[in-house]
């Protein structure tokens, strides 16, 4: 194995974005760009031997800075939604900028995947990339710097590790924002993919996709994917929870079992699975509700509504005003190191 450097492209203000190849001896290949440390695409073969790209996003850099809705791309300091765009911390109130519909901090108002992160090849299969954070960037106190490691194994696993450290106190929670489309092409949609997860809860929210505080039991909704459903078979179920969303947009509290995936999902046609591993207690499920049909993919196709879904292992949405979820706060100099992989493999 080994890692391929190549150009991506120029950004507005001249700087330069590299492309990151790394293949392995099943014609698996992860491609990675600097450009918001985004998993740019992952090829994998369908059980005819055809080799396609699983994930919907942009081809070229143009589509990832004008057009993005976070496709592939690394999201933090705070993944997700932080209610009224504020928090306390250590007695004191902290006005985020309010980027949703001037309700909501959504992503940290896209900072850590809007920038060019350096990088450094890491052995033979792995890419490294960094990104400091100045102090009260998005209305975030202290200086942060971020690093996130892609490594492709033998046996088909692309291991995300997250690795962050502020000088100050504060909150910390990253993500990967993928879009995933197992048949391989964007012009079908994903609601005939399976999905089964270890999730016996999840959180509610209103209708500003906020967590209302419960940790709902998944039992006889449409949220209970602890045995396998095709993600299209109830997401127009008359659930609030859907409509107010247009589908599934939520978190999903994991029960880790050890030596099971968290998440599995699967797609008949092409016999693609992918399998999801994390040390986090959330996973969002987004089904690509806001899609519309508009942007231009891959390939010039359009990104419909449905075309991918989101697998964004997390700390809960709103956790810092949340005091009954798990926590997500660091103090100066505390290291925040998390690992999320994705299997691909065939059924």
């Amino acid at each position: 194995m080994s890692v391929k450097e190549s150009f991506f492209g120029f950004m507005p203000d001249g700087d330069e974005v590299r492309l990151y190849s790394i293949s392995n001896s099943n014609n698996v290949t992860l491609q990675v760009i600097t450009y918001g440390a985004t998993l740019q695409a992952l090829y994998t073969p369908d059980k005819y031997g055809r080799i396609n790209d699983i994930t919907v996003g942009f081809d070229s850099l143009f589509g990832h800075v004008s057009f993005s809705d976070n496709q592939g791309k690394t999201v933090g300091r705070y993944a997700n939604r932080i209610a009224h765009g504020k928090f306390s911390l250590n007695g004191k109130e902290y006005q985020l900028n309010k980027n949703e519909r001037d309700i909501t901090c959504l992503h940290s108002d896209g900072e850590f995947s809007c920038v060019v992160w350096d990088a450094e090849i890491v052995g033979d299969n792995a890419v490294e990339l960094s990104y400091t954070s100045p102090d009260g960037t998005s209305g975030f106190e202290g200086e942060l710097t971020a690093k996130v490691r892609y490594t492709l194994t033998e046996d088909n696993k692309v291991v995300i590790d997250y690795s962050a450290v502020c000088d100050r106190d504060t909150v910390m929670n990253f993500t990967n924002h993928t879009y995933f489309n197992l048949t391989g092409s964007a012009m079908s949609d994903v609601l005939g993919h399976v999905l089964q997860m270890n999730t016996p809860y999840y959180t509610p929210t209103d209708a500003d996709s906020i967590p209302t505080g419960e940790l709902r039991s998944v039992d006889g909704t449409a949220f209970d994917f602890t045995a396998p459903h095709t993600i299209g078979e109830r997401i127009y179920a008359d659930d609030i929870q859907l409509t107010q969303c247009g589908g599934y947009d939520h978190n999903f509290c994991i029960k880790h079992v050890d030596g099971e995936a968290d998440v599995t999902a699967y797609e008949p046609v092409s016999g693609r699975t992918l399998k999801v591993y994390t040390d986090l207690p959330g996973v969002q499920v987004y089904t690509g509700n806001f899609l519309n049909g508009k942007v231009l993919g891959k390939g010039g196709m359009p990104l419909v509504k449905h075309a991918g879904f989101c697998l964004e292992t997390q700390f809960y949405p709103d956790t810092p005003n949340q005091p009954s979820f798990p926590q997500c706060t660091f103090k100066a100099g505390e290291e925040y190191k998390t690992t999320t992989v994705f299997e691909v493999g065939l059924k």
